[in-house]
């Protein structure tokens, strides 16, 4: 086992970059010998796409003529199009058709396609394209390239920047206004990452002194930090800035008084905690799985009752879809035959931590406002299901070369949160997307000749304590004591402050209000709630191994875009090794193939439960904790699940191994990364060669699936025809339901434009079956105690309408409700139904679910349930099912099932037919090597 991975980490990033000098760390000067192009070895075989458009910069004027001539600015949308009508398109898909769906993602720009050509700085040069105007930055100097960066950053994302660090401080209702949703999520963001400025500095302080590469990273934001500056200054005296800053009183439209503040270093890890917050954390949820414990336990008796909540958890599913599949092992969090340590609260003793103080005017009311914010307010709390990869190696394809078809699934947004950009200069040389405010490097990408992307892993990294309280004057400790026991001495927490207030604005019209966020912290991690375990109070906090360390993958990322780092499938697995959020990623060039799971993953102590409450007591602590630096022992790379030349790797947030337990409920015999595994292992054993375009129409075809309907209807057809329907209207909607299957259960469109889904009837019922059904199957043998409790850890369903909810039990289910956000089936019931109703029609179950629900374990019984429900069902009318929201009238199926990119700013752009993939989206395949 080793001690403090992280200093392990930085001993070899020092030896990877000896070729650094001190000289190399300064600003260089400004002139320099002019580079080489770039080496490209795709061969015109690289390509992508990130809707809606790169210009995410608007003028209060474009903001004023969208809003009443419906116009936009060049570039804001020009990759929606193409995006969006893949899916009617791609049954006939070619290689040569790639580049009607996607762009031209090779490097540079021919002289015929340049739009325009800046120079910000005399060493660097920020080309733009005529197709989509993308950035291409190359710099003579590292300084220069940086700068080029940063400039062109602002460029096209100034206002979600700025946005974003305000965010990550727990701010937003004072700067973008106090919408309900603006302050929502600002909460929720200060509830998951608090920090004082001396903290932000203080993890750049510690980073950038561990190692050349770290310094040279921090040289690297720093040039950045200059070039975003001096966009802000020159835009504001030419008066071209977003014209955001207008409509929320920054400035005045008509004097241009007022200003933008300069970014700094502690603006980029405010911004970082956010992308880890979003995308790279896992674990936590203890509390509520304690509770479904001791649900089932309550209804079944101990040991019994065990049994079932460990079933529903589906810690280790033998039936789960895994990214690794040649049977390999990565033992990891693994639940205990004999847990030791865990606390269970006591039945109803758990509150919630307050989290609002001092509440004056609309600060103290939680309801609606007329101004929707900037931003979801669920945007962190609601449960998110990110990214997908489809990998398969030379071995299978049609000229010996693996290809790719990878991405993030981060939401669609106006503009988009990720950013296109092509970074060239000295150590730096890749083309991809980065997070808007973080781009120095290009963090999803491709090099020279060699291609990588993620997907969100989310193993557990995050763990419950329940921590005895006391009083430090020696009274009787409450559950409102803000003291607590650290090694048997009364300790206060510390408290963490923001303070909010807003006033209305052109764009946000809330009245005035302020609050105070306020979190308490313990050596154990963050105070989420209280309650009592064994009639003694306690806090519950929440201790993340990331939490005080979002720069630290800072290193990491640059070796991705160095290509004297990345050469190789091992070097680009230990470039991962130096990412610390929970990621799965994926590489491929000209021969090989690869897959590394990174994140610092804390050695437990022995026996310790992952899935419950620990109590805070020494000997239960993580394996070389010091809170002081919140720091621990962290598995070794070779305890990562990791991989060379698998036939085919596929993920879309999915269980990466055998032994590496999930972190959450439901991961079992179906999820959504079954749509992606078999269609590309088909290909892969089909005989017949993998093409760039046939792996793009295995991706798209899942997307467009609806996993129900592919992977549990058939289950449920086979109970319901296990006798005659004698009943005509329920025979006819069965045939309704048959023949969707025969159509191979998709949400598609009759016809591109149409905006009527074919099999329409079928797809209606079946949303509207699902939440019927799973209460029919399961609501009786569970008990409404238990079933609640499963409800509050697992939502029923995740429908592309973000409707048929069923009945919820806790703040995941907030996730069921989002409408028109592409992204769906990840977390349901699926799984649960599927073993069940497999169960009761005799079939053999691996991991089931120790006893049957469904009508009792009777046939009989659950057929007469099912058709009962699907009775109830058919009888929705279109309205009831999809009742419409200010995008939708009540009825349109097609409209409820849009994504819509949610503005973040003043220009709008149309919603587009659902399909559930990533958001930036590679195709790859190279054809040759340095």
């Amino acid at each position: 086992m080793q001690r403090r991975i992280r200093t392990l980490r930085i001993q070899a990033a020092i030896a990877a970059a000896g070729l650094l000098t001190a000289g190399a760390l300064a600003a260089a000067p400004a002139t320099a010998a002019t580079p080489a192009a770039a080496a490209d070895y795709c061969a015109d075989r690289c390509n992508d796409i990130l809707p809606a458009g790169e210009n995410g910069n608007a003028t209060l004027a474009d903001i004023l003529a969208n809003r009443l001539l419906g116009t936009r600015p060049a570039h804001t949308d020009d990759q929606l199009g193409p995006y969006a009508a893949l899916a009617s398109n791609y049954p006939g898909l070619t290689d040569a058709g790639l580049r009607s769906f996607f762009n031209d993602a090779s490097f540079g720009v021919p002289a015929a396609q340049v739009a325009s050509t800046l120079q910000p700085r005399s060493d660097v040069t920020i080309v733009r394209d005529k197709a989509t105007g993308v950035p291409h930055i190359t710099g003579t100097t590292r300084y220069g390239t940086e700068y080029g960066a940063g400039y062109a950053a602002a460029q096209d994302r100034l206002w979600v920047m700025d946005l974003f660090r305000h965010v990550g401080r727990g701010e937003l209702s004072s700067f973008a206004g106090g919408a309900e949703a603006n302050r929502a999520l600002e909460q929720s963001f200060w509830q998951a990452a608090p920090y004082t400025e001396a903290e932000l500095q203080a993890q750049i302080d510690q980073l950038a002194t561990s190692s050349p590469r770290a310094q040279q990273a921090f040289a690297d934001a720093n040039a950045y930090l200059d070039g975003i500056n001096a966009y802000i200054d020159k835009a504001y005296n030419a008066r071209t800035f977003p014209g955001e800053y207008d409509l929320t009183g920054h400035i005045d439209p008509l004097t241009n008084a007022g200003s933008i503040d300069h970014f700094k270093l502690t603006d980029l890890v405010a911004l970082a905690s956010v992308v880890g917050a979003l995308f790279g954390a896992g674990g936590g949820g203890e509390v509520q799985s304690a509770q479904v414990k001791q649900a089932a336990e309550a209804r079944y008796g101990t040991a019994d009752g065990d049994r079932v909540w460990q079933s529903f958890r589906e810690a280790d599913d033998p039936e789960a879809v895994t990214t690794l599949h040649d049977g390999q092992s990565f033992p990891y969090a693994q639940p205990p035959a004999d847990p030791r340590g865990a606390a269970l609260p006591d039945a109803g003793s758990v509150v919630p931590e307050k989290l609002v103080y001092d509440a004056t005017g609309t600060g103290a009311s939680t309801a609606a406002t007329a101004a929707k914010g900037v931003l979801p307010g669920n945007l962190l709390t609601a449960r998110h299901g990110m990214s997908n990869a489809l990998v398969v190696s030379g071995r299978y394809t049609a000229d010996g070369h693996p290809v790719a078809v990878f991405g993030p699934q981060t939401g669609y947004f106006a503009p988009q949160l990720l950013m296109l950009e092509e970074l060239q200069g000295p150590g730096i040389s890749a083309r991809g997307a980065a997070f808007a405010g973080l781009s120095f490097y290009v963090q999803l990408g491709r090099g020279q000749d060699y291609a990588w992307s993620a997907t969100s892993a989310g193993q557990d990294i995050t763990d419950t304590y329940a921590v005895p309280l006391c009083t430090t004057d020696g009274s009787p400790a409450t559950t409102a004591s803000d003291s607590y026991l650290w090694h048997g001495q009364c300790t206060p927490m510390e408290r963490l402050e923001r303070k909010d207030s807003w006033k209305p604005t052109t764009a946000d019209s809330t009245a005035a209000g302020s609050y105070t966020l306020v979190m308490k912290r313990t050596r154990y991690g963050l105070v989420t709630a209280r309650g009592t375990v064994g009639g003694k109070p306690v806090a519950f906090t929440s201790l993340r191994s990331t939490y005080r360390h979002e720069a630290d993958s800072i290193v990491g990322f640059q070796m991705l875009n160095d290509p004297s780092a990345v050469q190789s499938a091992a070097t680009f697995q230990e470039a991962a090794q130096h990412i610390n959020y929970t990621f799965n990623w994926f590489y491929a060039d000209s021969a090989h193939t690869a897959y590394y799971n990174s994140g610092d993953n804390p050695v437990r102590a022995d026996g310790v439960d992952p899935g419950l409450p620990v109590l805070a007591e020494p000997q239960y602590e993580w394996r070389g904790y010091d809170p002081a630096s919140n720091t621990a022992d962290y598995t070794p790379p070779a305890q990562h699940p990791q991989s060379v030349d698998q036939d085919y790797y596929v993920s879309w947030n999915n269980k990466q191994a055998a032994g590496f337990a999930s972190a959450g409920f439901g991961n079992g015999s179906v999820h959504r990364a079954d749509l992606l595994d078999d269609r590309v292992k088909a290909l892969v054993h089909s005989g017949a060669k993998v093409t760039r375009s046939a792996l793009v129409q295995a991706m798209e075809s899942a997307a467009l699936a609806d996993l129900r309907g592919e992977d549990v209807l058939p289950e449920l057809l086979r109970v319901i025809r296990s006798a005659a329907v004698t009943d005509p209207s329920l025979e006819s909607v069965v045939r309704t339901l048959e023949t969707w299957q025969h159509d191979g259960t998709q949400r598609r469109e009759t016809s591109a434009g149409s905006h009527r889904y074919a099999d329409a009837d079928a797809i209606r019922i079946m949303d509207a079956w699902w939440p019927l059904l799973v209460q029919s199957e399961f609501r009786d043998g569970l008990g409404d105690a238990l079933f609640g409790a499963l409800t509050g850890v697992l939502q029923i369903n995740e429908s592309p309408s973000g409707g048929q909810t069923g009945p919820v039990g806790g703040s995941v289910s907030a996730n069921e409700s989002i409408p028109h956000k592409g992204s769906s089936f990840q977390y349901g019931w699926w799984s649960y139904v599927d073993k069940d109703l497999r169960t009761v029609l005799g079939d053999p179950v691996a991991g089931g679910l120790t006893r049957p629900y469904c009508g009792g374990g009777d046939l009989t019984r659950c057929r007469q349930a099912l058709l009962d429900s699907l009775g109830q069902a058919a009888a929705q009318s279109a309205a009831q099912v999809y009742p419409g929201d200010d995008t939708c009238s009540a009825g349109d199926q097609w409209c409820a099932d849009t994504i819509v990119q949610r503005p973040l700013g003043g220009v709008t752009d149309d919603k587009i037919s659902w399909q559930n993939r990533p958001t930036y989206q590679q195709v790859v395949q190279f054809t040759g090597h340095r």
